[in-house]
């Protein structure tokens, strides 16, 4: 199928992807250096502004289970397309937000685009690239996203600054129209799986377990969060046996009986839980207890997303030429260990050049892990199965974001209680919060340490004998 393509289809493929890779991450690092001016505006505390980071991923996280199994039905670049057009009709309305919770809820619909679109793009290179070159693809689309990750922080402060955080949604407008340009000189569709059928029971049932089960947690200490931890878990296991019972499952449990394809993905899941809340958490402490405005926030910030651009695309194609794929996704997660450790004794008196220490401890690891680590999972996956395999990557990346800002918003709960405003004197509870929040993220990092050296090699002839043998 590989042959199929011509270089100008994978030219057009590539920049259609990478500008819609570019705008996934723009949405959450522009929007954290205007939490603090957002906060202002509508009159909010530290633990409300996390649902604007949350509620998105959420979003994601519910709609990538149902995209990951249409973008086999109804076509990879159909899917694409339609992820670009709720984006840009969710970011119009959250330009124009009336009020805080409208702006939340238009962030949990631009998660449900954001899906779609990064369900499809991964698995639209693999498909399309010859396996020779896929760790090359794979690393610019990683690249796009940490480019994403790199402007993000100083657009965001800039435009939040000049002219109001409501122009950070006006730039993420314009990106959509110009990936949408490039998609429509795409004129073949990517569509894999002959068979049509859909579950949409279980897709219902998904977004109603996570939802509950992220519901009380980051809502941990209201009372009612007793009962919505374990019956989203309940429900989320029923859920899960439900989909590894499927016929035609919209999430497909049998890519967990290949070692290779499990380890890795659950490697990724925890890589991201540990790292997400760094930037929500550093906007915050940088414009309080570091007294910086949004754009030198913003500035400060791009040394770890920078770092790990400049990595990305070279650590894909080293990866393609090393015989043992463990090696660069270990080490990329014992260097960012040691800097999520620093955030632990991070402390109320502002040091810039520790900040900039830990911020270049984590993004040399994320950089050094990312593209060896989704070339080895795409590639454990057989061919057939390699739509479906994307969308199960996907949703451990994105679940792995969302537990991360769980885990921060639990954690502003239960220490700064409902007094979570970034006042002089609650700098050193803010600190508190931030010690528990990555105490727990450095488990997550060892765990996950431990997962991708442990992982194994598969190849994918043996992968399609274990999904066959269910």
């Amino acid at each position: 199928m590989e042959g199929a393509y011509s270089d100008s289809d994978r030219r057009k493929l590539m920049i259609c992807t990478l500008a819609g890779a570019i705008i996934t991450p723009l949405m959450s690092t522009m929007l954290n250096l205007a939490l603090v001016d957002i906060g202002d505006d509508f009159g909010r505390g530290s633990h409300d502004l996390g649902y604007i980071n949350t509620l998105f991923l959420l979003g994601s996280v519910i709609a990538m289970v149902p995209a990951g199994r249409l973008s086999g039905i109804a076509g990879m670049r159909r899917i694409y397309v339609t992820g670009l057009a709720i984006t840009a009709a969710a970011a119009s309305l959250a330009a124009i937000s009336p009020s805080f919770w409208f702006l939340v809820g238009c962030r949990f619909v631009i998660g449900f685009g954001s899906a779609m679109m990064n369900v499809t793009s991964i698995a639209m290179l693999t498909y399309v690239y010859p396996e020779s070159r896929r760790g090359w693809a794979l690393g610019m689309n990683v690249t796009a996203v940490y480019l994403g990750l790199t402007l993000g922080p100083t657009l965001g402060g800039v435009i939040s600054d000049s002219v109001g955080w409501r122009g950070c949604f006006a730039l993420i407008i314009c990106l959509c129209a110009f990936s949408m340009t490039f998609v429509r000189g795409i004129r073949y569709e990517i569509r894999p799986t002959p068979d049509d059928s859909m579950d949409w029971k279980g897709s219902v049932l998904w977004g109603i377990s996570i939802f509950v089960l992220m519901s009380g947690v980051v809502n941990i200490t209201e009372t009612w969060a007793a009962a919505a931890v374990p019956a989203g878990a309940v429900l989320l296991a029923l859920t899960l046996l439900r989909f590894s019972r499927s016929p035609s499952p919209v999430l497909n449990m049998r890519l967990f009986r290949i070692k290779t394809f499990t380890r890795s993905g659950f490697a990724a899941f925890l890589n991201y839980g540990a790292s997400y809340c760094v930037q929500f958490f550093l906007s915050l402490y940088l414009q309080s207890i570091g007294a910086l405005t949004a754009t030198q926030a913003g500035l400060l910030l791009l040394v770890q997303p920078a770092i790990q651009v400049a990595l990305s695309a070279k650590m894909g194609a080293v990866s393609d030429r090393m015989e043992d794929k463990r090696l660069l996704p270990t080490a990329g997660m014992a260097i960012m260990s040691a800097g999520i450790a620093m955030f632990i004794f991070i402390g109320t008196e502002f040091d810039i050049w520790y900040v900039v220490a830990m911020m270049c401890l984590i993004g040399t690891g994320m950089g050094v892990f990312s593209s060896p680590n989704t070339s080895v999972i795409m590639s454990s996956a057989p061919p057939q199965y390699r739509g479906e395999a994307s969308g199960v990557v996907a949703v451990m990346r994105q679940t792995g974001m969302m537990v991360s800002m769980g885990i921060a918003m639990a954690c502003i709960s239960m220490i700064m209680g409902s007094a979570d405003g970034l006042e002089p004197e609650r700098y050193g509870v803010f600190a508190d919060t931030i010690h528990a929040a990555f105490t727990i993220c450095l488990g997550m990092c060892l765990a996950g340490m431990a997962l991708s050296w442990s992982r194994g090699e598969e190849g994918s002839e043996e992968a399609s004998g274990h999904i066959r043998e269910s």
